[in-house]
C-alpha cells in the first residue's frame, strides 16, 4: 500500500506530559517567547464552570496568551475525541492565515494521537440496536458483552479500556450494522490518513519528585475552594456518570459533601488517584514514536524553556 502523503500544513508542535509535571508554565514561557496561542488538550479542561479541579489556567494565564478549548463545554454535554480533533483543526486552520504560531499543550494522550494522524469518521449507527444492546448490558453486566465481542473482533476487544462499556456497546453495533469487526474499518481508515507531521515533546519528572507536586498541587487547589466548585457541579443535577464528574477528584469531594467521608479521607483519595492517573499517562506517552523527552529536575525554568524551544520551535 502506498504511503499517504504528509498534510501540507505546517508541522503540530506539541507540548505533553503527566498532570502536575509542569506542563502550564513552560507553554506560557515558550507561547509569549514565540507570539504563539495555546491549544489545550485536555478532556476535562473543556468544562466550564470547574477550572480548579481541572487545573485551568488561571485568568492571570489566560490575559498573557491566548488560549483555545478551554472552559467553552457545558458540564452537561459529553465531549470526545472527535470533537476535540474538529475544534482544534479548526483553530490550527484559523491561526496559520493569521500567520500565527500554535502550540497544543495537554495530557490526553488520545487527543493528541489523533489530532497527528486523523480520526475514523465513523461507520452506520443505528438507535434501535444500540437500545438493545444497552438493555443487555443493564441486565447481564459489561462482562458478558465484552466476552460477545471477543468472539467477533478480538483486536478492538483488547484495546478498550476496561471500564470503557460505551466504546464496546459502539463496536458491537457496527458489528452488526456491517458484520465486519471494528478493527477492520479502523485499518481500511488507517490507510486512508493523511497524518501530520508533529515536533513533539514530552515533559517529565522523577516519580517522588512528580508525587509531591501532584499533593501540593491537589492541597492547593481544596484552599482555592475546590470544594465549593464541586458544590456547584453536584448542584447541577447531573448523573454521577456524566462525563464531567468523572474529572479527577469530584467523586470524593461529593461523597464529602453528601456526608459519607471527611475531607481528610477525600484528600488522601485523591492524591491516591491522582498518582495513579499520572502513572498511566507516563505509559501512555512512552509509546508514543518520535517524541523527545525532557526531564524537568534539576533544570531551571530557562534551561527547560531553551531545551523545549530547540525541539519545538527549530
Amino acid at each position: 500500500m502506498t504511503t499517504p502523503p504528509v498534510d501540507p500544513r505546517s508541522p503540530l508542535r506539541i507540548l505533553a506530559g503527566p498532570t502536575a509535571v509542569g506542563k502550564t508554565a513552560l507553554a506560557l514561557a515558550l507561547a509569549e517567547r514565540h507570539g504563539a496561542a495555546i491549544i489545550s488538550a485536555d478532556s476535562m479542561q473543556v468544562y466550564r464552570g470547574i477550572p480548579i479541579g481541572t487545573a485551568q489556567p488561571t485568568a492571570a494565564e489566560l490575559a498573557r496568551v491566548p488560549h483555545h478549548l478551554v472552559g467553552h463545554w457545558e458540564p452537561g454535554r459529553e465531549y470526545n475525541v472527535a470533537l476535540f480533533v474538529e475544534q482544534a483543526n479548526a483553530v490550527l486552520d484559523a491561526c496559520q492565515r493569521l500567520g500565527q504560531p500554535v502550540l497544543v499543550c495537554g495530557g490526553t494522550g488520545l487527543f493528541l494521537k489523533h489530532l497527528i494522524q486523523g480520526i475514523f469518521p465513523g461507520a452506520p449507527r443505528s438507535d434501535e440496536i444500540r437500545a438493545r444492546l444497552q438493555e443487555e448490558l443493564d441486565a447481564h453486566g459489561p462482562a458478558a458483552l465484552r466476552e460477545r465481542l471477543r468472539l467477533v473482533d478480538p483486536r478492538r476487544e483488547a484495546e478498550i479500556n476496561p471500564n470503557d462499556t460505551m466504546r464496546v456497546l459502539r463496536a458491537l453495533e457496527v458489528y452488526e450494522l456491517t458484520g465486519r469487526p471494528m478493527s477492520e474499518h479502523h485499518a481500511d481508515d488507517a490507510g486512508q490518513r493523511r497524518p501530520r507531521a508533529a515536533h513533539y515533546v514530552v515533559l517529565t519528572r522523577e516519580r517522588d519528585a512528580l508525587n509531591s507536586r501532584i499533593e501540593q498541587r491537589v492541597d492547593a487547589s481544596l484552599a482555592a475552594g475546590w470544594l465549593d466548585e464541586a458544590r456547584w457541579l453536584m448542584e447541577l443535577g447531573l448523573p454521577d456518570n456524566a462525563q464531567a464528574c468523572k474529572a479527577l477528584g469530584y467523586r470524593e469531594l461529593f461523597r464529602v459533601l453528601r456526608g459519607e467521608w471527611s475531607l481528610e479521607e477525600a484528600t488522601a483519595e485523591i492524591k491516591k488517584q491522582t498518582r495513579r492517573f499520572a502513572k498511566r499517562q507516563r505509559t501512555w506517552f512512552r509509546s508514543v514514536a518520535g517524541a523527545t523527552w525532557i526531564g524537568l529536575d534539576g533544570l531551571t525554568p530557562e534551561e527547560a524553556l531553551e531545551k523545549a524551544d530547540a525541539v519545538l520551535f527549530p
